[in-house]
């Protein structure tokens, strides 16, 4: 059985309120213990509205967000305009209001910069290694992540060589099955160095990859297996996905309510 909590929300909307009170929570604790705060985020619908609801906390302009350094774990290979840029949609929903210097965003290089896709890949590589020490891959503080339907997350496919990556590293993808092809992600490994990996995850289409996730199938087969922070790895689903789940998964102790996580963290933070 995997060592994976699932937290339970009752909605997408409860779901999204939930990790961002979750974050908030994290940040502020991580800031004030060390001064600084490294996030990698992710794209899709719902990882924005993520980064919505964390726009809306009332808790946000509290963080010290000039601790704060932010990472993407994929990135889609197209103008910086774009409306399939992650980190487009990041400073839309979040990033543009909090007050962020270019200096805290480490972006992946767009289509227009005068790279071509191997070059921007070589490029992301060494701007991720300024951020570690002693020429290491830098660590985080906390990764999210998404999963689509066939179980790939960041851009790493089943089936790809991305998905049989052993180590930390950047890499080109030129073939990408969901436009558009082109694309640039961090491996598994890299996102695995992050101390937290929250994975934020709704929609009935899902509820076979979660199921082989949970059960811990072959990473090359479905990547969001292989995701495992250095601390702890959560996954925050909604009752529509987790009531697809096979039952007896679902009563065992690795399964948790939105009310049961609250529980566990809130009195501490507020100490």
């Amino acid at each position: 059985m995997t060592d994976k909590r699932v937290v339970i929300a009752p909605s997408t909307t409860d779901l999204a309120a939930l990790v961002a009170d979750k974050f908030v929570v994290r940040a502020r604790k991580t800031l004030d213990r060390t001064g600084s705060f490294r996030v990698v985020l992710t794209g899709g619908g719902l990882g924005t509205e993520v980064l919505q609801a964390i726009s809306k906390h009332p808790k946000v302009h509290q963080l010290n967000w000039s601790g704060v350094t932010v990472f993407w774990g994929d990135e889609r290979f197209v103008e910086a305009s774009h409306g399939d840029r992650n980190d487009l949609a990041a400073q839309r929903a979040l990033l543009g209001g909090v007050g962020l210097s270019d200096e805290q965003l480490v972006r992946f290089p767009s289509s227009d910069g005068g790279l071509d896709l191997e070059a921007a890949a070589t490029q992301a590589r060494a701007a991720m290694l300024e951020h570690g020490q002693e020429g290491q891959w830098p660590h985080f503080d906390l990764a999210f992540a998404g999963m689509g339907p066939d179980g790939h997350v960041l851009s790493v496919f089943p089936g790809s060589s991305q998905a049989i990556a052993t180590a930390p590293d950047v890499q080109a993808v030129w073939d990408s099955p969901k436009p558009p092809p082109l694309r640039l992600t961090m491996t598994i490994p890299l996102l695995n160095r992050a101390d937290r990996v929250w994975i934020v995850v709704s929609g009935a289409n899902k509820a076979a990859a979660l199921g082989l996730a949970l059960a811990e199938a072959s990473v090359a087969e479905v990547p969001a297996s292989g995701l495992r922070g250095v601390r702890s790895t959560k996954i925050f689903t909604d009752a529509e996905l987790a009531g697809l789940l096979p039952e007896e998964l679902v009563r065992s102790d690795t399964f948790w309510s939105a009310e049961d996580e609250r529980a566990d963290y809130v009195p501490k933070a507020l100490r």
